[in-house]
């Protein structure tokens, strides 16, 4: 499974990616918005530190299928053609994915909250499909349930789009999702924090570090020895 971060905040995207195995970035106008600067000074600063080729995923924000495919034109020139946009599995979205396809774009599409969103949207040739975990959840529903049920949709009808699982409240949303096989998770910076952050972990390093140091002296590790 791929591990995204979910966040525009470059001081984070580095933290993340000095002590994580993570595979890009993803953003949304919502995310963008929190930084309080030019979008693409921000995206270019992103996809500079992370590199030509890995993952970005960046929304289009027009209404109209015409005003997606625009946007997606302008994403792709600025940010590299690898780049994924993001297009919301509406009705004008279903057109803008259509049109994307034929000329081979990379599409991610966003906003889904039922299978059969993301059906239409592997149809239309979205090469990613993000089903809102917690917010499917807060809406009554199974979040976890719903991405299973994707990944089986587009494995049972033979279908190329992988899950890109978003909008996470826990681990363990995350953990059911690893154990399944989802193809990829993309969550905040402090949500991956969160995977390891346990007290009984520091406690066990901790006294590790303190019998060994009974041996050999305050401060020294096996290369004192």
């Amino acid at each position: 499974m791929k591990l995204l971060i979910d966040d525009a905040h470059i001081d984070q995207i580095k933290k993340i990616y000095k002590y994580y195995p993570v595979d890009g970035v993803t953003t949304n106008p919502t995310i963008l918005a929190a930084i309080g600067r030019k979008p693409y000074d921000v995206l270019k600063e992103i996809r500079e530190f992370i590199g030509a080729e890995a993952d970005l995923h960046v929304q289009a924000v027009a209404r109209t299928a015409e005003g997606m495919v625009e946007d997606a034109h302008k994403i792709q020139a600025e940010l590299g053609k690898n780049t994924y946009v993001k297009i919301p599995a509406i009705e004008e979205g279903f057109r803008a994915m259509k049109l994307l396809k034929a000329e081979g774009a990379n599409i991610t599409a966003t906003a889904i909250y039922t299978p059969m969103q993301a059906f239409l949207a592997a149809k239309a040739g979205a090469s990613y499909a993000a089903p809102y975990i917690n917010r499917i959840d807060n809406m009554g529903y199974n979040g976890i349930l719903v991405a299973q049920q994707i990944y089986d949709i587009f494995r049972n009808n033979n279908l190329d789009t992988k899950v890109i699982a978003a909008s996470f409240k826990n681990s363990q949303q995350m953990l059911e999702l690893t154990i399944y096989g989802i193809d990829a998770a993309t969550a905040s910076p402090d949500a991956i924090l969160s995977l390891v952050k346990n007290d009984a972990i520091t406690s066990a390093v901790n006294a590790f570090i303190h019998d060994f140091e009974k041996i050999v002296g305050a401060g020294k590790t096996m290369k004192d020895c």
